[in-house]
């Protein structure tokens, strides 16, 4: 399976792919095996930022779900068409029931994955639960931070201005350091 994959333009938020495949019942051991293999190697691939893996709920699902990001669309694409992903692929083909199913999106569209993408998606009260319980606190606290710290660089006090920093500073955190690293955490309990 030699396709080219494409996406769109560079997004300054990078880029993500969703990579879904359904491995056969009894050879998990081996695509975890597979796992090891490719991770450490799309991790030094240039750009790399981010890997995750959603593990199938035992007797519920076959499906493994790798989530790789990178800085910019171009690195993303660089790894996914590199013949050592290829290779890779190709290796892991016996193990699965279908092939290398991939869904590519560009900064923050992969929080909201259409249903083209066919990638697990928790139930709506949950994603309200977790989001919310990750931003409010980062709210009070950049809040606290922000305010003070705008007024020792003689900025106005304009609430427009401190809640323009503010949400700036919020999003930036939630996409690049709190939401992958939170989403882990409570992966088990959200994919339930």
């Amino acid at each position: 399976m030699n396709k080219q994959l494409h996406s769109e333009p560079d997004s300054p938020e990078g880029a993500t792919a969703v990579i879904k495949h359904q491995v056969r019942f009894d050879r998990h051991a081996d695509y975890e095996a597979w796992v090891k293999e490719i991770a450490p190697l799309a991790k030094a691939a240039p750009g790399h930022l981010d890997w995750h893996i959603v593990r199938p709920v035992p007797g519920r699902s076959e499906t493994f779900t790798v989530i790789v990001r990178f800085d910019t669309d171009e690195h993303l694409m660089d790894w996914m068409n590199s013949p050592t992903r290829a290779s890779l692929i190709e290796k892991v083909q016996p193990l699965l029931v279908s092939g290398d199913g991939v869904h590519i999106s560009s900064g923050l569209d992969f929080w909201f994955s259409p249903p083209s993408a066919k990638a697990a998606v928790p139930v709506r009260w949950k994603q309200f639960l977790v989001t919310w319980s990750a931003i409010y606190p980062l709210v009070l606290a950049v809040t606290l931070i922000m305010t003070p710290l705008m007024k020792n660089l003689g900025l106005p006090q304009s609430q427009l201005l401190v809640t323009l920093a503010v949400t700036g500073v919020v999003v930036y955190l939630m996409v690049y350091a709190v939401m992958p690293w939170y989403t882990k955490l409570v992966q088990r309990w959200l994919f339930d």
